[in-house]
């Protein structure tokens, strides 16, 4: 055993002196995040006092996990050209959330004393058991996402390093355990926007090394020569052009509805803010995304044999000798680790503070701000645990888990969220409805004739802005002083 792990230390030499220096960043932020937290506000979101630069960069990073780096970019190695539709989904979609829901959500939140997604629902509908069964719905889908990100880096770490699978899982834990309970949401951000740049770089380094070892830019025109590649340029040649949609919509609508990226607009401290995250997320989704997407297409000169699992694209890339120099191995091994944590901490600490908040502290009021820190910090192990757990036996690939976690999150949240800061009709009642006709298009779809044709992410959608607009029309309006004054202030 000591033999085996002096062996890797020796090989693999390079790589471990980049994460120790890494780590040791992480701990730094871990230690300054803890300094600069003072009460609940600043452990959840930062004490809303931001600025747009790290906010920015921790919304593109966070997203951008070993879901991506892995999951996105050797999906286009089984499912070609159209695959890079992904690109201008994501750009949209981001660009949706910070133009359209952040403005108003910084403002609606701040005005409402809220902190978690589940909580400004429940405020917002003055309904606490929409606020309860939307932390619910919070649990299972961060659950299955960072299952998926697990998945992603334990893959890595034992295709090009031999790590087991097993003990790659157990050391992610423990490191993204230990600087996320220390340091909070300031922390987070504050490694997130690092890891963004580290991110950015390790994208042109895959990008030109797998272009390089496939024979260049216009290597692409022998893959579509190739009998055995000529289906992955054709519309519904590598998949069912429905099934990819649904798949494109379920992967990038949580932009505008998912907890983790919705914190960072809780956290910014004004429009100018707002303006300045907004410019620089888009910015590196464009950039960052137009190399990855197409690495998978490219990987096809390099690795022919036709793998089943294009999660294992990547780390077979980084194993392939003569890919990619040992310097670069090195750097985009620790990116990816960067990009796994980027995406771990974000949701721990959304999992964590919403079942503090909008759980326990709902079963049981009155905590004192210390009380909750140091119970949420408890939740982040647990949930870290959970997780871990399942991801020793994951229940599906990389991307299926990825959009599966946002289509949780678009069928139930997009109504309440986008929907309630806009339109002022909408009670209790409604938002719970829709959470019920989302859940159940989702998980009923798959037994109807048309499953294998449409993704299930459609008919959710549609049953929940239905079920929200039409019990929203009949039932009674919310015509509070409190309501009236959030939609005064969201025109200012």
């Amino acid at each position: 055993m000591i033999g085996a792990v002096l062996d890797n230390l020796r090989e693999f030499w390079i790589v471990h002196v980049l994460l120790v220096a890494y780590t040791l960043l992480m701990a730094y932020h871990a230690y300054a995040g803890n300094r600069e937290t003072e009460g609940i506000e600043d452990y959840y979101i930062g004490g809303r006092g931001m600025g747009g630069l790290v906010l920015g960069l921790s919304f593109f990073a966070t997203y951008s996990s070993t879901n991506s780096f892995v999951g996105f970019s050797g999906r286009s190695y089984g499912w070609g050209v159209p695959w890079l539709l992904l690109v201008p989904f994501v750009v949209g979609f981001s660009l949706f959330s910070w133009t359209v829901v952040a403005p108003r959500l910084r403002v609606f939140t701040r005005s409402l004393d809220s902190l978690t997604v589940p909580d400004f629902i429940g405020f917002r509908f003055e309904s606490t058991l929409a606020r309860v069964f939307g932390a619910v719905i919070v649990l299972f889908a961060s659950i299955f996402y960072m299952t998926a990100v697990f998945k992603g880096i334990g893959n890595l770490l034992d295709g090009f390093m031999g790590i087991p699978y097993r003990v790659a899982i157990g050391l992610i834990f423990v490191v993204v355990v230990a600087y996320t309970t220390v340091g909070g949401f300031i922390s987070v951000t504050k490694t997130d926007a690092v890891q963004g740049i580290v991110m950015a770089i390790a994208a042109v380094l895959l990008f030109v090394g797998t272009v390089s070892a496939a024979g260049g830019l216009g290597s692409l025109g022998q893959i579509r020569e190739a009998t055995e590649t000529a289906h992955l340029f054709d519309w519904g040649g590598g998949v069912a052009v429905p099934m990819l949609l649904g798949v494109l919509v379920a992967s990038t609508i949580k932009f505008a509805v998912e907890p983790r990226q919705l914190a960072r607009f809780y956290a910014l401290e004004g429009a100018g803010a707002t303006r300045t995250g907004t410019l620089v997320s888009t910015l590196s989704f464009i950039a960052v995304y137009s190399l990855l997407v197409p690495v998978g297409l490219y990987a096809r000169r390099v690795i022919p044999a036709g793998l089943t699992d294009t999660d294992l694209v990547v780390p077979t890339l980084l194993a392939t000798e003569g890919v990619f120099s040992p310097l670069a191995s090195a750097f985009l091994l620790v990116a990816m680790v960067a990009a796994a944590m980027s995406s771990l901490d974000s949701v721990l600490l959304v999992t964590a503070s919403t079942t503090e908040r909008d759980i326990v502290g709902v079963l049981r009021p009155g905590r004192s701000d210390a009380t909750a820190v140091r119970s949420t910090r408890l939740y982040i192990v647990i949930f870290a645990l959970i997780t871990a757990a399942v991801a020793l036996n994951p229940p599906g690939d990389i991307v299926s888990l990825t959009a599966l976690s946002g289509a949780l999150y678009g069928a139930c949240f997009f109504p309440a969220i986008v929907l309630g800061l806009y339109w002022r009709r909408g009670n209790g009642a409604a938002v719970v409805g829709s959470y019920v006709a989302g859940l159940g298009g989702l998980f009923l779809w798959k037994y109807t004739p048309w499953s294998e044709a449409l993704h299930q992410v459609f008919p959710a959608l549609v049953l929940s802005m239905v079920t929200y607009l039409v019990v929203s029309v009949l039932g009674p309006q919310i015509e509070t002083e409190r309501v009236s004054v959030l939609f005064e202030k969201g025109q200012e």
